[in-house]
């Protein structure tokens, strides 16, 4: 792993005493009894999964099709398991005083996405409330969990009984996305920003990476860049569907959509303004900008896959960035902008779907993004971070191909250095970085592929 990825890793992930995974294997050691047939649909709970024979393993198997450690790691590593713990801690609960909802550990608004928290009727039996657990992502298991442990079995045959299927790379986008973005159901909005949630910020790869992985590597040394692809074209359509959506909101404007960090950064004295002196193109001074985050970076991408398709959305995306940036614009005419780009963003991830994600096209896109430094620093703090994001992705899967690059690894390291404390940004430093990490490219023999 990147020493990126560690860094994040040590921010993501904190590790459970090892003597309650001793408590969780002891428990379910011993005979297993065959369960009864179950209604379709429904939900088990995660205990059913936690068998050492099943997916409690301590130690990962490989002569299966799965690792068998899934609940293991889970309970011992993955910050998906803290999830529902962490609305218990000071500031959680200052956070439910401020909004209003009370205890935000048995708040509805907080467990729809801080644990499996589901209606009584959409449950086999009862069980502990615990974090985001298996079937959280995996769908409910009661028409499919004994007969995937039957010789012969295929995940085929649980998809078609309603397993989630993960292994594509736009179904597992959409699910990470349900919390990571939000849905109707599922918003985190200004006011809980403001009340100290953090704001969402997600790249599948790079969180697959830290999560820590409970599956199997994949064979293909291009999947996890196909994964980021495909997510940066599924995040800017749900992110678009996220903005019309809110327009319909009796409490439009909603400010979670604009670029954070536009308003809420380290003050300086007028010379030393990076923003000032970059001006406000499309826009007032003062007048926030929609999150540029969302397609900074895909558009580069956009463009390596069909440029005159990438060439209508950037001009979609001009109309999105000048109307929702302008308060005074109508929702409406805001909304089918919105609407417009998402259909567009749509029809590119089709073709993504389809397309090869090889050590040229890996070459090409670290040149280009690389290429875009000062337009991307520009664009403020979270297109940095999706831009360093990117990269670290791009150049793991092209390391796997051609070895390692030591100069390299350094230099797109240091963009993160960078983004290490978003509000006090700087976009000429994040420039000068991006700068090395071209240069580094050329010397490396990468770029001019």
């Amino acid at each position: 792993m990147s020493q990126s990825r560690l860094r994040r890793h040590a921010l993501f992930q904190a590790l459970l005493t090892a003597g309650f995974l001793a408590n969780v294997a002891g428990a379910q050691a011993g005979p297993q009894k065959k369960p009864p047939a179950m209604p379709p649909g429904k939900y088990v709970g995660p205990g059913t999964c936690g068998a050492s024979a099943c997916h409690g393993s301590v130690q990962p198997r490989t002569l299966t099709l799965v690792l068998q450690n899934e609940y293991s790691t889970w309970v011992t590593k993955d910050a998906h398991f803290k999830a529902l713990h962490s609305l218990d801690n000071p500031v959680s609960q200052r956070m439910g005083r401020i909004l209003g909802i009370g205890n935000p550990a048995t708040s509805p608004k907080c467990l729809t996405c801080h644990s499996l928290a589901v209606p009584p009727e959409e449950k086999v039996r009862e069980f502990d409330l615990e974090g985001v657990s298996c079937e959280s992502c995996h769908g409910p298991a009661s028409a499919w969990l004994e007969s995937h442990m039957l010789k012969g079995w295929t995940p085929q045959k649980s998809y078609a009984l309603g397993m989630v299927d993960l292994s594509d790379p736009t179904g597992r986008s959409e699910k990470c996305l349900s919390c990571h973005l939000g849905t109707i159901e599922k918003e985190v909005d200004h006011k809980m920003i403001a009340a100290g949630h953090p704001d969402l910020v997600f790249e599948l790869d790079s969180y697959s990476a830290i999560q820590p992985p409970h599956w199997k590597p994949a064979a293909d040394p291009s999947h996890d860049f196909r994964l980021w692809a495909v997510n940066q074209a599924v995040q800017l359509r749900e992110s678009l569907k996220k903005l019309a959506r809110h327009t319909q909101s009796s409490t439009w404007p909603e400010f979670s959509e604009y670029d954070c960090f536009s308003c809420h950064h380290s003050l300086t004295k007028p010379e030393s303004s990076w923003r000032q002196a970059r001006g406000y193109q499309n826009r007032t001074a003062g007048s926030p900008p929609w999150e540029s985050a969302h397609y900074t970076v895909f558009r580069i991408l956009a463009k390596d896959i069909d440029a005159p398709a990438s060439q209508q959305l950037d001009a979609q995306l001009a109309i999105v960035n000048r109307v929702a940036s302008n308060l005074n614009s109508s929702p409406k005419e805001i909304a089918d902008s919105a609407l417009a780009a998402g259909d567009l963003a749509n029809r590119l991830l089709a073709q993504i779907n389809q397309a090869t994600f090889d050590r040229a096209r890996a070459a090409r896109m670290l040149q280009a993004i690389s290429d875009q430094g000062d337009v991307i620093a520009n664009q403020d703090t979270r297109s940095a971070e999706q831009a360093a994001m990117a990269l670290d992705t791009i150049f793991l899967c092209y390391e796997k191909q051609t070895g390692s690059h030591p100069a390299v690894r350094a230099a797109i390291d240091g963009l993160f250095q960078e983004v290490t404390n978003p509000s006090s940004y700087d976009a000429p430093r994040f420039s000068a970085q991006m700068r090395k990490v071209n240069a580094a490219l050329r010397d490396a023999g990468i770029a001019s592929q």
